[in-house]
């Protein structure tokens, strides 16, 4: 809606106007009619500080050896630099390492959006809460391991959280991020960790001339205080709303190499913690990947054998569905390398490239609700192969991207809606050493919400968010292992628009349940709010 603007901000230092969504299934009560003795009837000054259902990293039973990577306090768009040295006392080759923020704020503030670099390679990617005038106080935890190559030397630290600090944004974004060591039998980290360089003709990329698997890590995030931060709800030019894209909503990251499409995959639908235009959804329960932005990864091991060559080839990622000239989207790239440590040269080469046609339909249908309906995939296949010491070795890699959503809207905004989906599945065999190695990943994410605005500027916004995968790693056809993950997130929350934060009176209910097992265990958590106390946290399988 723009005839009553409600304001949101992620980093880029611009101001826009939120989207206000919603459908007839959300309209009703307001959230919460009766609340539980000890619950406050609405939310106050001060509320939980911000948690996640998602599982603490596990950490070996020993003792580690703690490094501080940053400790800034983030006031505007000047980045914190530093430097890194490996830890003393845990040798240079652990089993596991983990990287830790722990984060404060207070006042007033927006969500906003950072990154950190250690050597170049970005090691984590992140969007913070929004306060409480009284403070909150969060932490992440990450499991950094892979990035062991980069962590075994002093490097340079670069860290950013842009922020703007004024009379009415008061919020200083205070941050500490420490790596902890644990020293034991190696893991199977890659032996290289590569940024891209730069080239003439783009960014380039040299491998090691004996690379036996090669894996791209695109941070990919559609934010910046424009509509890409909303991309899942663009239309054509002909519809009457306001975030518009010639191609409507269909996004997908596609990876390059030497012009050729060498991956393709579908974007994380993130909503950031000023999402959806209601921020009492986020305060307590933030929504999936929010607080860790999680790479999309390519497999590149069919390209290895021309890599391989000892020349910088050039890697081109872009997003598909972005209007001409339009930013938005950040797409940071590290590439992770396994060498075959018994050749130092190994050959190979490219048997099979087979890109579908990619399908991007979107139907405009005016009314008195109007009606935008997307249907939208995508498919890849390459194959390779490399005469590594071990033999030769063939790698297949498929990849079916599918995206459907219809999304629905009233003159004005005031009643708007989507119900989306997108699934990317993936498959990579491996044919070697007398044996295929077959890991199926199906992933599937899923939104459906609805925000409407009440002629009281009541504004009640309804959302379910999920983050699903399942994978299966079978071996000569037979299941080795296997792992089901499904994080969903629901929350309706009511306020009044256009009036100060104590005349709000803002009520919500949230609640978020991650459950992961599989033939590694099983772990579940249920989180449940109401006016921004705890009220559930319940874990067990």
């Amino acid at each position: 809606m723009r005839s009553r603007i409600i304001m949101s901000m992620l980093t880029g230092g611009i101001l826009l106007a939120s989207t206000v969504l919603g459908s007839g299934t959300a309209q009703g009560a307001a959230a919460s009619p009766s609340v539980p003795v000890g619950v406050p009837a609405e939310f106050g000054t001060d509320w939980h500080d911000p948690l996640t259902a998602t599982p603490p990293v596990t950490r070996p039973h020993a003792e580690g050896c703690q490094v501080t990577l940053a400790e800034a306090r983030f006031r505007d768009f000047t980045p914190y630099r530093g430097s890194y040295t490996p830890p003393d006392g845990c040798g240079d080759r652990w089993s596991k390492v983990v990287l830790r923020l722990d984060g404060k704020v207070k006042g007033r503030q927006f969500d906003r959006l950072g990154y950190l670099h250690v050597g170049g390679v970005e090691v984590f990617r992140t969007s913070t809460p929004e306060p409480s005038p009284e403070g909150i106080e969060w932490s992440v935890e990450k499991d950094v391991t892979r990035y062991s190559d980069t962590l075994r030397s002093a490097q340079d630290v670069e860290m950013l959280i842009g922020n703007v600090v004024d009379d009415t944004y008061t919020g200083v974004i205070d941050v500490k991020v420490t790596l902890t060591f644990y020293e034991g039998k190696p893991a199977t980290a890659p032996d290289r960790v590569l940024t891209l360089a730069a080239g003439p003709d783009g960014p380039t990329l040299t491998t090691p001339r004996n690379s036996e698997r090669v894996v791209a890590e695109v941070y990919a995030t559609g934010s910046g205080g424009g509509c890409e931060e909303y991309w899942y709800l663009t239309v054509p030019a002909t519809a009457p709303y306001s975030c518009r894209a010639d191609d409507g909503p269909y996004r997908e990251v596609q990876v390059e190499v030497d012009g050729r499409l060498a991956g393709i995959a579908a974007p994380f639908p993130t909503v950031w913690t000023g999402g959806w235009s209601n921020p009492f959804l986020w305060y307590v329960t933030p929504g999936p990947r929010a607080f860790d932005i999680k790479p999309i990864e390519y497999d590149l091991t069919p390209f290895a054998g021309i890599l391989d060559d000892g020349r910088p080839h050039r890697i081109e990622v872009s997003v598909v569905g972005v209007p001409e000239g339009q930013g938005g989207w950040s797409t940071p790239v590290n590439v992770l390398v396994w060498q075959d440590p018994g050749k130092a040269v190994v050959g190979g080469g490219l048997l099979t490239h087979e890109a579908g046609e990619l399908t991007d339909s979107t139907t405009y249908t005016p009314g008195t609700e109007h009606r935008v309906d997307t249907v939208g995939g995508h498919r890849l296949t390459v194959s390779g192969y490399l005469d590594t010491s071990h033999g030769r070795v063939r790698t297949t890699v498929t990849r079916a991207l599918s995206n459907t959503s219809a999304h629905r809207w009233t003159d004005g905004e005031t009643v708007d809606g989507l119900d989306a989906s997108w699934t990317d599945d993936e498959s990579v065999a491996v044919d070697g050493r007398g044996a295929v190695r077959t890991v199926r990943t199906h992933r599937t994410y899923t939104m459906n919400g609805a925000t409407t605005l009440g002629a009281d500027d009541r504004l009640r916004t309804v959302l379910t968010l999920g983050d699903r995968a399942d994978t299966v790693t079978t071996r000569n056809g037979r299941r080795a292992s296997w792992s089901r993950l499904d994080d969903t997130y629901r929350g309706d929350a009511t306020f009044t628009v256009n009036v100060p934060r104590e005349q709000r009176h803002a009520v919500g209910t949230t609640s978020e349940r991650y459950r992961l097992y599989g033939s590694d265990g099983c772990y579940d958590r249920r989180l449940a709010t109401l006016q921004g106390v705890l009220t559930g946290d319940r874990t067990g399988c």
